[in-house]
């Protein structure tokens, strides 16, 4: 196991910190303001992690921290030569991610690896324009609104998109926010407990559940895996909702107008280039998966 010093481990949390805050910094402002957006603060309503949570630094899971006592009381680590009360060094001191740990989510690594392989082992598919985001407000005058913020071409205007083209959406945690009318009208039905079977590359949504994937790997894994996932998911929010029926011109995110030949052209090409970027990432999180299951390997 490697150990990092002082002099090296806190420049790396620093600096993790600070980029951190970068990004969500007009956040925390706005919830102080108690100012909602809907593009932006989609990253930590919908996804469990918080802030201060994403904002932490891990070394992830094979490398040991000297005087680190701000690490022992964490989830997942143990420490030596610690006050267990006051979490302060009696002793010159190194703590790190435990093996007991990462035996414990064995579970978890085993149920993500098998998604993250499949998904990237599947060919993209970039036929979906967004249509999971209109597929959720069709025909809201019998079932409710969805959000406050204007619909572009109003309802009728909507339904019309949803009902003239063919809905092919992959991804279960979109699909279950359809509309009852909307739901058969796609043409795959997945399902909680198939997503393996399903989910593909090309799919905003697995895209910017690599964040989610990676925050729930921590403190296994390295923050800086966390954060290039984090990344990539507020770019792909832009996209989706910029492509979404909604009307947020007021917030300075002009349309991505999926419904002409012209708006599915500017969608594909961008949807092409986060999946081209998605893979590294989700390469990294199954090779992290396998390190990891490596650790917990059952005997013979």
């Amino acid at each position: 196991m490697k150990v990092l010093s002082p002099a090296e481990w806190r420049p790396l949390a620093d600096a993790h910190a600070a980029r951190v805050d970068a990004l969500v910094e007009p956040h925390l402002a706005r919830r102080a303001g108690q100012v909602k957006h809907p593009v932006h603060d989609f990253l930590f309503t919908y996804y469990s992690q918080r802030p201060a949570q994403l904002r932490r630094w891990h070394p992830g899971f094979g490398i040991a921290l000297e005087d680190a006592p701000e690490h022992a009381g964490l989830k997942g680590y143990v420490g030596l030569g610690f006050d267990t009360v006051a979490a302060r060094p009696a002793q010159p001191a190194v703590c790190s991610v435990s093996e007991d740990y990462v035996a414990s989510q064995r579970p978890l690594l085993e149920q993500l690896h098998a998604l993250l392989s499949a998904t990237a082992d599947r060919a993209p598919q970039f036929g979906c324009f967004g249509l999971h985001e209109w597929a959720m407000v069709h025909r809201s005058a019998d079932f409710g609104k969805r959000h406050d913020w204007p619909l572009r071409l109003g309802q009728e205007g909507t339904d019309a998109v949803v009902e003239s083209h063919r809905i092919g959406c992959s991804h279960f945690d979109a699909f279950r926010f359809f509309t009852p009318s909307a739901r058969p009208l796609n043409t795959l039905q997945p399902g909680r407990d198939d997503r393996p079977s399903f989910e593909q590359p090309g799919c905003l949504h697995a895209g910017m559940d690599l964040y989610k994937h990676a925050f729930r790997l921590s403190p296994m894994v390295p923050s800086d895996l966390v954060a290039d996932c984090f990344e990539l998911a507020r770019e792909i929010r832009v996209l989706d909702m910029r492509a979404a029926p909604y009307d947020l011109a007021d917030l300075g995110f002009d349309p991505v107008m999926i419904e002409t030949a012209e708006g599915k052209a500017a969608y594909v090409e961008a949807q092409r280039s986060f999946a081209e970027r998605g893979a590294p990432l989700r390469a990294r999180l199954v090779a992290e998966c396998e390190r990891l299951l490596g650790v917990v390997r059952e005997p013979g």
